[in-house]
Formats: C-alpha cells, sequence, structure tokens
C-alpha cells in the first residue's frame, strides 16, 4: 500500500497539478490539506474520473481536508478533531482504509507567536495528543499523516536559526511533537532516513525551492506494528517545481499489504 500526504494549497486551484501528480504516481491513498473550498465545491467527479474516491471536510477560503482512495475500501470514521466541539476549523479527518485506521491533519500554524493564534495551535496539539493515545490503545494500525507546521530538530530546516521565535520551531512546537513520539508512534521518514536533509516545504519567496531552502513539516507517525511494514517513504520534491504547484511536495510511504 503507498499512501501519500499532500498540502495542495487550495485544490481547485491546483487541480491540474493534482490530476497530474495522481497519474504518475498512483497512491492507493492520498491525504489532502488546505483544500481552500466550501463542502459542496470539492471537484469530486473529476477525482472519481481520475479513479479516487474521496472524503472530505471543507471550509470556504482555509483549512479543509480530504482522504482519497484508489481500488481501496473507505470508510470514514470523523470529520473533526475531538475536544472542542465548538472548534470550527476544518483541520481532521478520519477513516478506515482496508483495516488501517489513517488520519488526515491540518495543524494550526500559529503564528505570530505568542498570541492568540499560538495559544489555539497549543490547545489543538493537546486534543491532538490525547486522541492519538485513545488510538494507540486500540491496538488496531494506525496512521496519522498531514502538514503538522512542526519543524521538529535543526536537522529538518535550514538555517534553523532564522526560525528560534517562530510557532513551528518554538520549544513548546517541538516539545509536543516529542511527546507523540514518546506514546510510542514512529517518524517514518527519520525511521528510514536518519540523518538525511529531507525537506516537505519551500516557501514561494526569495527562490527557495531553487536554493533547497526548505523546511520538513509533513509527517507520517506510524503506530507500532506496522513500522515492521514500512518499505521506503520519500518525497516528490519534483512536483514542488511544477508550474503553479502547491509550496509543499507530496511525502508519501509505503507498506507491505
Amino acid at each position: 500500500m503507498k499512501i501519500a500526504t499532500y498540502n495542495v494549497n487550495s485544490i481547485n486551484a491546483r487541480m491540474p497539478v493534482l490530476l497530474r501528480w495522481l497519474e504518475e504516481t498512483q497512491p492507493d491513498v492520498a491525504c489532502l490539506q488546505e483544500l481552500k473550498a466550501p463542502q459542496e465545491n470539492f471537484p469530486e467527479q473529476a477525482l472519481l474520473d481520475a479513479g479516487y474516491n474521496a472524503i472530505w471536510h471543507g471550509q470556504k477560503s482555509w483549512n479543509g481536508v480530504a482522504i482519497l482512495t484508489r481500488n481501496r475500501s473507505i470508510s470514514e470514521v470523523r470529520h473533526a478533531l475531538p475536544g472542542d466541539e465548538e472548534d470550527s476549523q476544518s483541520r481532521y479527518i478520519e477513516a478506515i482504509v482496508d483495516g488501517v485506521t489513517i488520519a488526515c491533519l491540518y495543524l494550526p500554524n500559529g503564528n505570530p507567536a505568542p498570541g492568540p493564534k499560538f495559544d489555539y495551535k497549543l490547545a489543538w496539539l493537546d486534543r491532538f495528543k490525547a486522541h492519538a493515545a485513545e488510538l494507540l490503545a486500540t491496538g488496531n494500525p494506525v496512521i496519522l499523516t498531514g502538514d503538522y507546521n512542526i519543524i521538529p530538530t535543526e536537522t529538518d530546516v535550514y538555517k534553523p536559526e532564522r526560525w528560534v521565535d517562530d510557532a513551528l520551531f518554538r520549544p513548546e512546537t517541538r516539545e509536543a511533537f516529542q511527546q507523540l513520539l514518546a506514546q510510542g508512534w514512529t517518524d517514518a521518514i527519520r525511521h528510514l532516513h536518519p540523518t538525511e536533509t529531507i525537506y516537505t516545504f519551500w516557501d514561494y519567496f526569495r527562490n527557495a525551492y531553487g536554493r533547497d531552502a526548505g523546511l520538513r513539516i509533513d509527517h507520517f507517525l506510524l503506530s507500532p506494528d506496522l513500522v515492521a511494514k514500512l518499505e521506503a517513504a520519500g518525497v516528490d520534491k519534483n512536483v514542488r517545481g511544477w508550474e503553479k504547484s502547491s509550496d509543499h511536495g507530496p511525502v508519501w510511504i509505503k507498506l507491505k499489504d
């Protein structure tokens, strides 16, 4: 099973790029973030024509998450992160795909920090950690993937000294990621590529992609029983260089069925 995560940065604006990537790489499951489309404007038919079923949770102008599957059964579990019934932001969707629980998330950016947006990010992380622990306790195979908006370590960012005050790299944010790992989750990319420079995001400004001045903020966390099934993991970096592409590159893993 090949599973990918991709922050598309507006699904309708990026459809040519998304469809080309799906055709060229054919993931069995694709988790998308930052749809920037209300529920009724999701391009379901175009994806069906490309061979993908979808479940999604949209939001006008901002956020939005979706899970696509190709020739795989999918059953939605929830389309909101538990813990705050008043949170209306579309940042989480969870499904079961061929017996594997897959959570697709778009974690808050949190800037400027400190401030209300950073407080919301930390509160969201607390809710996410609590739910992640519950998922782990089920003993079922689980994948938590998406745009975490977290730079875990200095290895994961070009010139880390420039990011010390950013919400993606602040100590509180990095500590929350380490707390997730301490629950028993495995960072798939770092499990297979412990020291390699790997980025998943390159800003549109200052020729960041051309200079490879990036960040690793899109992650796969695997439950313990899936680690032995992990065969490969990587980033489709070339997609970031396509015309009118997202500022993220797709990230993927391959698991033994």
